[in-house]
């Protein structure tokens, strides 16, 4: 049972009448736990108050499958209050970091006691307000690191592709322009006259044209290749097949190749075929050339899209594009998109820029962005409208998911609230986004969900 010397220990209890202290003592379970057991978790169901008087409980909540510490409780505390309060599954879980001794006071009970002793309840409500900013601010920060680590993955994602195939560029491009060298100066010796050197320089230089602006369609290209192996085969070339491929990028027509050969058919040395070679190793050193600009042009454009997006002077109002902060939250969730998720754009023309907190304003796109695509299962339609009026610019984003139930969608805005399963989401997210645009920006933005069409609608004063 309960003493009544170890409940005054809490100035909390200190101001109850002594018929209550002893109520409290009457009622009260005890509970002993060892170091790492836990009495409640995260999701629970609300259980009731707790009174530790010896020990130190740990709380932690999960985030990303990790369990994440953010808080502890010394004897002598108390705690529990908040899910009883509010009727809310638990949000943390304790777990005992040492031996722990305390007593647990059912809900209903603490429910009674609330109401009845007015210093009891300001009290209470003082705990409450500090813990829920407490956690709040915990999980604010863990919703910002969580959102830059989905960017960061899904940049690094991104600049992966092209920073290998800038990497296998230059690797390869070396070896073959010395080989080029060879071939110039084995061909120097032998004299060509000028007209003939010519043919070759200008078929070469269409072979580039074409590989450059791309104007060989991948459908008719292994055609094409199929072709060329067939002839350079007939030719009599060693290793037919290495040729093939490039001269074929190259568009180069068999006639021509006929033509620039002719007169070497009957050659016994290496000259012979040094023409093809030196044509194909040069288109293939081309292919290489564009292959790894490509790449270097896309690790810019994706490093430019991450400074636009994140606005490094975040803390000043500027004038922002709306249409390109949207697109820079797109091409930095491509990794994400590009699995099954068809995206609609539907852009108002000579959209007016607006003054805003950039990065602010991109973490609103990110949200709405990233639990669109998570309530399509990364497989639907993802569209993006933007509507000018005289006053505002009207963003709406729309996805083809199974929608959000009419019972909760009042709720959608309040802090730690969520639909997601315990661990995926903090219930934060739209709160933020609320923030955003009604605090910082002046703004509205509303919802409207059935099955099939789940529609967020943002509007921001133009001036």
């Amino acid at each position: 049972m309960l003493c009544l010397e170890e409940l005054l220990t809490l100035e909390l209890f200190q101001a109850l009448p002594r018929n209550r202290l002893d109520w409290i003592c009457e009622r009260a379970k005890t509970i002993d736990l060892n170091i790492d057991e836990v009495l409640v978790k995260e999701g629970d169901p609300p259980r009731g108050f707790f009174i530790l008087l010896c020990g130190r409980m740990g709380l932690t909540r999960r985030s990303e499958g990790l369990e994440i510490p953010i808080g502890q409780n010394d004897a002598p505390s108390f705690f529990g209050e908040i899910p009883v309060l509010t009727g809310e599954p638990t949000p943390v879980t304790a777990r005992a970091i040492t031996d722990c001794h305390f007593y647990e006071l059912s809900g209903d009970d603490f429910l009674t006691l609330l109401h009845e002793c007015r210093t009891f309840e300001q009290m209470i409500f003082q705990s409450v307000a500090k813990r829920s900013r407490g956690l709040e601010s915990f999980i604010r920060n863990r919703e910002k690191m969580a959102a830059l680590g989905t960017l960061a993955a899904g940049l690094a994602h991104e600049l992966n592709n092209p920073a290998a195939a800038l990497v296998r560029a230059l690797q390869d491009i070396t070896p073959a322009i010395i080989e080029l060298q060879h071939m110039n100066l084995v061909v120097g010796q032998h004299q060509i006259d000028e007209a003939h050197t010519q043919e070759w320089l200008k078929a070469r230089d269409e072979g580039y044209e074409a590989i450059l602006h791309k104007r060989i369609d991948l459908i008719s290209l292994n055609e094409r290749e199929d072709q060329m192996l067939n002839w350079l085969e007939d030719y009599g070339v060693k290793d037919a097949w290495k040729l093939a491929q490039p001269l074929a990028e190259s568009g180069i027509k068999i006639e021509t190749l006929e033509k620039l050969t002719n007169q070497w058919r009957d050659e016994l040395t290496q000259m012979r075929d040094i023409g093809l070679r030196w044509l194909a190793l040069s288109f293939e050193v081309m292919s290489m050339t564009a292959s790894g600009l490509h790449g270097a042009e896309r690790i810019a454009q994706l490093v430019q899209s991450m400074k636009s997006y994140s606005h490094l002077d975040q803390g000043v109002r500027q004038l922002i594009d709306v249409h390109q902060g949207l697109e820079d939250t797109l091409r930095l969730f491509s990794f994400k998109l590009k699995h099954g998720v068809e995206i609609h754009r539907s852009y108002a023309p000579l959209i007016s820029k607006i003054w805003a907190y950039g990065s602010e304003l991109n973490q609103v796109w990110t949200n709405l962005i990233d639990n669109a695509i998570d309530a399509m299962d990364n497989n639907g339609v993802l569209e993006i409208v933007t509507i000018l009026h005289s006053d505002r610019i009207e963003v709406q984003i729309i996805d083809s998911g199974s929608g959000i139930p009419p019972e909760i969608q009042s709720r959608i805005f309040e802090p730690f609230f969520t639909t997601k399963p315990v661990g995926k989401g903090s219930g934060l997210g739209l709160e933020v986004v609320r923030r955003i645009v009604e605090i910082r920006h002046q703004g509205t933005i509303m919802l409207a969900s059935k099955p099939g069409k789940t529609q967020f609608t943002v509007c921001l004063p133009i001036v």
